[in-house]
């Protein structure tokens, strides 16, 4: 169990763990599917084709020609060359509706997708086992400490010291958590569900790709492994640039109360891209809080730029406060776990 008031920041390094695509590899599937001059030739994806019929079929509900959204998407596509994440693009064509329309649906159709071919499957293959097999993935090893030494009649409380802002589009942590709390106290998942929906505290800062069912959000809902719903304007709708959550107050003020909450930060798999950095730090209203971060293969010239960077913007004077260890996020997880549960 987490005694400590945490704050978990997960980035899209994390998702090389659970085989989701992190900001490159989405960006690049983007890019691959808007190559839309391939559409008449005999060398075409099928995902090329998937997004040039949805595009036909959802213009008007958009307000949009298809020739307008196709347009919007090879805008993107010819921005990917000097970019590494479609929240940049998104962001520096904040004025073009049709960039911003077909940006977004591409979001969701490309997670979603990732969701189907995940190794986190619908539901366990077996009963003895979590939809995610293997402890080697950090949801397992985040799993294990929320429930860890707690008892049934406090099972409420598992979630009291924890919140998470979520960088990825996904639903991989609301899809994995009710199993976890099934097996851990004995529940029915219709309980388990029911416990994570009113006790996790979750924050996706650009938007998610749906709403899981029993989330009870029917018009904006998606089941995990859905790849083609009906509903996917209704689910573009609900991403966001960076731009549109500084202008949410509502937003603002849930980013910075979960932030601020955090006596103790942990970042898991998150590249510390400016934009975000400043959406995250913007919104930290406390000093010297323990900072754990967790990066694979970076450079002892990259450590220092990230540490010369947050001290700079949190104000932290005491090394021993940060530690950056260069090892995967269910590592540290694990490594520190003893330290998490204090």
């Amino acid at each position: 169990m987490i005694r400590t008031d945490t704050t978990l920041i997960i980035g899209a390094g994390a998702n090389r763990e659970i085989e989701m695509p992190d900001g490159p590899e989405l960006l690049s599937k983007i890019a691959g599917g808007f190559e839309f001059e391939r559409l008449t030739s005999e060398v075409k994806s099928r995902d090329l084709v998937a997004l040039a019929q949805l595009f036909e079929r959802i213009a008007p509900e958009l307000g949009m020609t298809y020739d307008e959204l196709i347009a919007g998407a090879t805008a993107i596509r010819d921005a990917t060359l000097v970019s590494t994440n479609i929240d940049a693009i998104l962001e520096q064509y904040g004025h073009d509706p049709a960039v911003q329309a077909a940006g977004k649906l591409a979001i969701v159709y490309y997670t979603l997708q990732a969701e189907s071919k995940s190794t986190l499957a619908v539901e366990p293959r077996a009963k003895d086992e979590l939809p995610l097999r293997g402890t080697e993935n950090w949801l397992f090893q985040l799993g294990q400490l929320i429930v860890k030494g707690v008892p049934r009649s406090r099972a409420e409380e598992c979630f009291e010291k924890l919140s998470i802002v979520c960088f990825n589009y996904d639903r991989a942590i609301e899809h994995y958590l009710p199993w976890v709390i099934m097996r851990a106290f004995g529940m029915s998942y219709e309980e388990a569900c029911e416990l994570v929906a009113g006790r996790l505290r979750i924050v996706h800062p650009y938007g998610v790709a749906g709403r899981l069912p029993w989330q009870d959000d029917e018009e904006n809902g998606a089941v995990w492994g859905e790849e083609n719903p009906d509903n996917i304007v209704a689910l573009s709708r609900r991403i966001f640039t960076a731009s549109q959550r500084a202008s949410s107050r509502q937003f603002q003020s849930y980013l910075r109360a979960e932030m601020s909450r955090g006596k103790r930060l942990g970042f898991l798999g998150f590249g510390f891209d400016p934009m975000n950095v400043a959406m995250l730090f913007d919104e930290l209203e406390h000093d010297n809080p323990d900072m754990l971060i967790s990066l694979v293969g970076i450079g002892e010239t990259e450590q220092k730029a990230i540490l010369r960077l947050i001290y700079r913007l949190t104000g932290i004077t005491d090394d021993s406060l940060i530690t950056l260890e260069n090892m995967k996020a269910f590592e540290l997880l694990r490594d520190y776990g003893r330290f998490l549960e204090s």
